[in-house]
């Protein structure tokens, strides 16, 4: 049965945001500041460039594959099942990353208020959301709506508060945050906007919306562009302000919740409690959908056949949740938070992310440019730019997230010539399906 087609443009940039969350940048604000050496606004902007070029091949491809809407599902359909396989073994390092790094940050945030052992907090968030996920709780959309709008105007008394606290007290040039010649390197920017572009992680989720919108043939594209850059603007300034506040960016309390403590110096400890409160509500809520998704995404390879079936198509006959799925995420995020830093956990869940994206712009080039014969520039320009984009950045990575995904992937491929039938099987539909989705566009 087709789904029902209701959604508008506006509804899907709705959509993005919340996924996206308004408070994106605020958890990786201290390590990015360290990084890129205090230029956490200009990291932010060049990750936002990689990420609109991007996202127009992502609006294209959702044309040819309405009823696919991912990297995975683009890149098989156009360079084969190996290929596809191996960007989707880079997802599913996306997918196992999110709530180990939620975890992780969960942890310290946690530790501010009740100051316990970190390895306590660990363990309580990563049975917290094991157990909520085994017994099937999920936030409603109407829950994270509200959630959404509630961070928003936290957010927003937030940054009235931090503009007060500038315009009483002494502050640095307004351009410091985006250029100070002191500290300025373009090697280090890179690196923190290779961590940055965190912030943006799930703008590509609209484009699974394909089959529930009004007009996908141009809603899609809109919207997801349209999410980007409404997302960049935001950071931008949660970050500018926040640099404006805090300019010392070798010191913070802790790295990993320094935005706390920004918020600290300028309103006090109300405004502390307050902001860490809220990171915590919505990375607790991040941690519980992304194990689920990786839950899913699992359960999806085990079905088929990508993975063993036995362990991995398992769903609870009770909660018709994939119970297996959630204990293997819980006990990977419990022993990854454990064993790896924050910033080492986003930087590989972004050398999976980047490697999904490169893909996905020369899956454009490769459909529309070589194999439609496009020559309008508004088909050539964003993915070949985006590819050399997202390759600079994926490059700009430390050298031990980069050794650590490229091991990931090796075990990937190796894995992949004992499945060859299972990653070619439904390869034919896939083309089939970008036909129909080719003539849907010309019509």
């Amino acid at each position: 049965m087709p789904l029902r087609r209701s959604l508008t443009f506006w509804d899907l940039v709705f959509f993005g945001i919340i996924v996206i969350q308004p408070t994106a940048p605020m958890p990786l604000f201290g390590v990015v500041s360290q990084e890129a050496r205090g230029h956490v606004v200009t990291a932010v902007l060049m990750a936002m460039i990689a990420m609109l070029l991007t996202a127009f091949s992502y609006g294209r491809m959702a044309r040819v594959y309405p009823s696919a809407g991912s990297a995975y599902a683009y890149v098989r359909g156009e360079f084969g099942p190996f290929a596809g396989y191996l960007v989707g073994w880079g997802i599913l390092l996306d997918y196992l990353l999110n709530p180990l790094i939620c975890t992780i940050w969960c942890s310290k945030a946690a530790a501010n208020v009740i100051p316990l052992p970190y390895i306590v907090w660990a363990v309580f968030f990563a049975f917290l959301f094991t157990g909520l996920n085994l017994r099937g709780i999920q936030a409603s959309a109407r829950t994270n709506r509200l959630l959404t709008i509630s961070m928003s105007v936290v957010v927003a008394y937030m940054l009235a508060v931090m503009v007060r606290y500038l315009l009483a007290a002494a502050h640095p040039s307004l351009l410091t945050p985006i250029y100070d010649p002191a500290h300025f390197s373009l090697a280090a920017v890179s690196t923190g906007t290779s961590i940055a572009a965190l912030t943006y992680i799930g703008f590509d989720s609209i484009s699974t919306l394909s089959e529930e919108a009004r007009n996908p043939q141009r809603d899609i594209l809109r919207a997801t562009v349209a999410t980007c850059l409404l997302t960049g603007v935001i950071a931008a300034i949660e970050v500018y302000v926040a640099q404006l506040v805090w300019p010392d960016f070798a010191h913070f309390p802790d790295i990993d919740t320094a935005y706390s403590f920004v918020a600290q110096r300028a309103g006090g400890r109300f405004l502390f409690h307050l902001v860490n409160g809220m990171l915590l509500v919505a990375t607790v809520g991040s941690g519980m959908g992304s194990q689920l998704g990786v839950a899913r995404l699992l359960f999806g390879m085990g079905r088929d056949g990508a993975l063993p079936r036995r362990l991995f198509a398992h769903i609870d006959a009770k909660t018709k949740v994939p119970s297996y799925n959630v204990l293997f995420s819980g006990a990977v995020a419990l022993a990854g938070s454990l064993l790896i830093s924050y910033q080492l956990g986003a930087e590989l869940l972004n050398f999976g992310a980047f490697l999904a994206f490169t893909g996905v712009n020369a899956s454009a080039f490769l459909h529309y440019v070589v194999r439609k014969g496009e020559r309008a520039w508004t088909y050539i320009v964003p993915p070949v730019l985006g590819c050399a984009v997202c390759i600079y950045i994926w490059s700009s990575l430390r050298w031990q997230a980069k050794l650590a995904g490229l091991i990931w992937l090796t075990i990937g491929a190796a894995y992949a010539l004992f499945i060859r039938k299972a990653i070619n099987a439904d390869t034919r539909a896939l083309v089939g399906q970008a036909g129909e989705g080719t003539r849907e566009t010309d019509s």
